[in-house]
């Protein structure tokens, strides 16, 4: 074999042995890119419970936060600042109650006064209405004694009567009915039985000895009366 042939022999082997070089490098990269892709790829099922497990830890980080920040706001007042609260709060209830009871010792003070008033000038109206009725008795008398006309003076005593029965009625005195009416217990007193009156009369008054009188509706004084049998 010649020097030229040798040589042929060396480069053909050196080119082999680097083709086979490179076919081993680009199996051994794709291998390694296949197995690095396996290794980082996620699956989608591990993504939803990943994303719907950071709210619920986020909530409770933030109740927690919340938690707290309601233990420091009840411990911001110390027991001296409590206690000085609770010492204002005890002192204006105190003036409340002293205010109360001014008020209502001054009320009693009132209606104790406006009733002594009453009993002492609750006839104030009555006497009143009654003083002209006087003065005209007063003139009257001395006309009276000197008079020989005694229609005249009869007269002049029977004005001076409606005069003070409409006094009364102004005060509220009314008299109690008794002519022809039924025997009432509540309005009349019986003071005598008359016998042998019709069937009619039974039961009924048949004269009245003394006028009864109401005030108000209200019974101040009997009528006397004679009832029949």
């Amino acid at each position: 074999m010649t020097e030229e042939q040798k040589d042929k022999e060396f480069l053909n082997s050196e080119d082999q042995h680097s083709t086979n070089s490179a076919f081993e490098s680009q199996s051994t990269e794709g291998s390694t890119a296949g197995d690095t892709s396996a290794d980082t790829t996620v699956s989608p099922s591990d993504s939803p419970s990943e994303g719907a497990s950071s709210p619920n830890s986020t909530s409770s980080l933030d109740g927690s936060a919340a938690g707290g920040s309601s233990i420091g706001e009840d411990s911001e007042l110390s027991p001296e600042e409590l206690l000085a609260q609770a010492r204002s709060e005890i002192e204006e209830l105190k003036t409340q109650a002293l205010y109360r009871q001014a008020e209502f010792e001054n009320y009693r003070r009132r209606t104790i006064k406006e009733k002594t008033d009453l009993i002492l000038n609750g006839s104030k109206s009555a006497v009143t209405a009654i003083l002209p009725i006087v003065d005209d008795l007063e003139r009257a008398l001395p006309s009276m004694k000197n008079a020989d006309d005694v229609a005249a003076v009869a007269e002049g005593v029977e004005l001076i009567l409606q005069k003070f029965l409409k006094a009364l009625a102004g005060l509220g005195v009314k008299q109690i009915e008794t002519e022809g009416k039924d025997f009432d217990v509540d309005l009349h007193e019986a003071i005598a039985q008359v016998p042998g009156v019709p069937d009619e009369q039974k039961g009924r008054v048949i004269d009245c000895v003394e006028k009864g009188y109401t005030l108000n509706d209200q019974v101040i004084r009997h009528a006397k009366v004679a009832v029949g049998m």
